[in-house]
């Protein structure tokens, strides 16, 4: 298997994980419930996660002319479920079509990114993306159990 595709389907994979979690919650307000310490409640983690991976592998690398609003995906409030699944569902497009279409020798090039002052290789960029990805798809996986009381979804 192509190095690519192995993160193509780690993104798809996570994406997918993030989907079940949205639909999982029993009471659609509870995407919302700011409890505690947990300042980004899951709502606003999907945003955020909808919009960073369409601002950085859409639109800088996959050139789709995506503009991320940074701020309203930490601001909004009360956004429905389907809202939400429909990010979450562009956002797999995109990684999905933007990715099927890098080599393995591009993962090696250079890009400019956010988090470091220095240029890092592609590989490490998409690593590190899929990290933030799986990393706050947990926050929400443990928002959920904590307010539903419920397990994980299958």
């Amino acid at each position: 298997m192509a190095i690519v595709e192995g993160f193509r389907e780690n993104y798809l994979y996570h994406l997918d994980r993030l989907r079940a979690e949205i639909e999982a919650f029993s009471d659609e307000s509870a995407l919302w419930v700011r409890r505690n310490e947990v300042n980004n409640p899951a709502g606003n983690l999907c945003l955020h996660l909808a919009g960073n991976l369409q601002h950085f592998i859409g639109a800088q690398l996959g050139g789709t002319g995506y503009v991320r609003d940074r701020d309203r995906e930490f601001r909004a409030e009360g956004v429905s479920r389907a809202e939400l699944l429909a990010g979450i569902e562009r956002a797999r497009t995109v990684v999905d079509t933007v990715l099927r279409q890098i080599s393995d020798t591009d993962l090696g090039r250079t890009v400019e990114v956010p988090i470091s002052p220095e240029p890092q290789s592609l590989a490490r960029w998409l690593g590190w993306l899929l990290s933030h990805l799986s990393y706050h798809v947990g926050q929400i996986s443990y928002h959920r159990r904590l307010l539903d009381g419920a397990g994980t979804p299958e």
